[in-house]
């Protein structure tokens, strides 16, 4: 009884839940059984060493804190003196944070660009009409989308740490 990714995905994700295991990756392992490679152990991939590297560069990553630290821009709302005030009170941290900065996750830039680009001419009147359009936003890019958002990261993590966290151009 021969059995689809696809079918055997959704047999797996109704036995062991919904995060048991990827439509995708599901289809990647009958790939490479059908092509004969039955291993089944993880492969070497160099991430870990990289994150490895950044944690002893910047060992201060690696903390947990049990402070809030609010990361917002300039904007006009953001440093009114009542919401300063009231963060004052909280006791939170307050870190200005100016638009393309060089800390931003790398993956930011691909997924947000793209959005930004389509919202551009869009109005919402309700956080419903936001949710609903966000939603088909990403039910309508392929898998190939993501990909190239994906394959970029080793390429744009390595510019990060060779720059020692300054910035530079995309």
């Amino acid at each position: 009884m021969k059995k689809s990714a696809a079918e055997a995905h959704r047999m797996l994700s109704n036995t062991y839940g919904e995060a048991a295991i990827s439509e995708r990756t599901c289809r990647e392992w009958f790939q490479r059984f059908k092509n004969g490679d039955f291993d089944v152990e993880d492969r070497h991939n160099g991430g870990r060493e990289k994150v490895r590297a950044l944690k002893d560069k910047r060992p201060q990553y690696n903390e947990r804190h049990d402070e809030v630290i609010l990361q917002h821009d300039n904007a006009r709302s953001h440093v009114a003196n009542i919401v300063n005030t009231y963060l004052e009170t909280l006791k939170w941290e307050v870190l200005p944070h100016p638009p393309y900065s060089p800390d931003v996750a790398p993956s930011d830039y691909h997924l947000f660009r793209s959005m930004a680009h389509d919202l551009a001419d869009q109005h919402f009147r309700s956080y419903e009409e936001v949710k609903n359009w966000i939603d088909s936003w990403i039910v309508s890019k392929d898998d190939q989308f993501f990909r190239c958002g994906i394959r970029t990261l080793p390429e744009r993590w390595e510019k990060v740490v060779a720059s020692d966290g300054q910035y530079f151009e995309s």
